[in-house]
């Protein structure tokens, strides 16, 4: 088996885009995505998801294209399609079969199929590995080979990148393994593990994220039990953290495209085999209710200042994290909903979102500007952008009524100084 040196990367989000730019500083690669618009940005030097800066991005020697065509013939291809639940939380495997159809067409024989995707254990050869012997007529371990590396792309971590993370590999056969950790070994500094085989890399990236989801899903726990105590959760946290293993999680909206979904991923699998998940489920239902949660807290902090129906709120923050464009799968949106019956006027500003995907995923239109309107008799920090952390003062005193309320979401305006009068609410 020759060592490879054609590549190309099938989906172009906030996973594949950093590993093909990465990939292209050692091999001819190849970026292809089903959206015409989104290679149109590549093509000019912009991501919107601002993982990879302009300059980088035009300094690349990686290629681009929207026909699956362009990518016949590759040594390898690597799939980094987005794998969501449905509405029923059920596991939507749709693009994972879609992607592996359309590399069945253009792949020949001694071709390699990386997996990247979160899924359940055996997905990458139980239902990708037929999807392609149908599209291309190979037979899998004969004709072809399967892989898998899990992604660990952390959106707006610029520490954490895909060229210093540690990269788990895995492979159909110890050659295939070994290929593939040499490959991803040139990309990264933070070195290769080689997963003992498929199902268990694909066990291992499935319990990263349902593990944070568990740790989290605790501190919500207890941050509402220390809420009817009148306890900050925050401030808990800042005495426990000095024992040294203690473990740094803090409450909020848990969502993304990750944290929030993939622990249904493993839920199915072991429904699946008869057995009932109840930490994983548990985990998912007290995170999944955090932002109604908020909602009545803010809404019972205002009844006690009389307000009920009418009083005007402006949310802070729209995308599911800090410092990112991506709205999917953002619980913010709970928030909304459970204020929106209650009677109040909300206005949502988020500088970072894209006002036409707000519109068309969440029904939210985006207020253009923080100043010019009434003042409003709440501000509820829901996503700490950096914007938002500088707010001092003044700020709030412009904002708000003299007696207003700033519930503060994600403590992050903690140790800001409020204007007097004005009531401070956070988990």
């Amino acid at each position: 088996m020759a060592p490879p040196n054609r590549i190309a990367v099938i989906g172009l989000g906030y996973v594949g885009l950093p590993l093909a730019v990465a990939l292209a500083r050692h091999f001819d690669v190849l970026g292809v995505d089903i959206d015409q618009q989104r290679i149109a940005e590549l093509k000019a030097g912009e991501d919107r998801t601002r993982e990879i800066a302009r300059d980088q991005l035009r300094a690349s020697p990686l290629k681009f294209t929207v026909a699956a065509e362009d990518a016949r013939g590759r040594d390898i291809y690597i799939v980094t399609v987005p794998t969501p639940v449905d509405a029923d939380n059920a596991p939507d495997l749709s693009a994972v079969r879609a992607a592996s159809r359309m590399v069945g067409k253009v792949m020949g024989r001694g071709a390699i199929v990386v997996y990247e995707s979160t899924v359940y254990p055996g997905v990458t050869e139980q239902i990708a590995g037929p999807e392609l012997e149908a599209a291309s007529g190979l037979k899998c371990g004969t004709d072809f080979f399967l892989g898998y590396s899990p992604e660990r792309i952390n959106p707006g971590d610029r520490e954490h990148t895909v060229d210093r993370i540690t990269k788990v590999v895995s492979g159909q056969t110890p050659e295939v393994a070994k290929m593939l950790g040499e490959m991803y070994g040139k990309v990264t500094s933070g070195g290769v593990f080689l997963a003992k085989d498929i199902r268990t890399a694909e066990a291992a990236k499935v319990i990263e994220n349902a593990q944070r989801d568990i740790n989290i899903a605790f501190i919500n726990e207890v941050a509402t039990i220390f809420q009817k105590m009148g306890i900050s959760m925050h401030d808990v946290l800042a005495a426990a953290a000095t024992k040294w293993n203690f473990l740094p999680f803090t409450p909020g909206l848990v969502g993304g495209h990750c944290i929030g979904v993939d622990p249904f991923y493993l839920a199915h699998a072991a429904t699946a085999l008869g057995h009932h998940p109840e930490i994983i489920l548990a985990g998912r239902r007290i995170n999944d209710a955090m932002g109604g949660y908020v909602a009545e807290c803010v809404a019972r902090e205002l009844a006690r200042q009389n307000r009920g129906a009418g009083a005007r709120i402006l949310l802070l923050g729209l995308t599911f994290k800090e410092n990112v464009p991506d709205l999917r799968n953002s619980r913010v949106i709970d928030i909304i909903n459970g204020l929106k019956p209650r009677g109040f006027q909300i206005d949502v500003h988020d500088p970072l979102a894209d006002p036409e995907q707000a519109k068309r995923e969440y029904g939210v239109t985006l207020a253009t500007r923080l100043h010019g309107a009434p003042p409003y008799h709440a501000v509820v920090g829901a996503v700490p952008h950096d914007a938002y952390k500088a707010f001092t003062t003044a700020t709030f005193a412009q904002l708000l009524v003299p007696d207003g309320l700033v519930a503060d979401v994600k403590g992050m305006w903690r140790d800001t100084v409020l204007p007097n009068g004005i009531k401070r609410w956070t988990l």
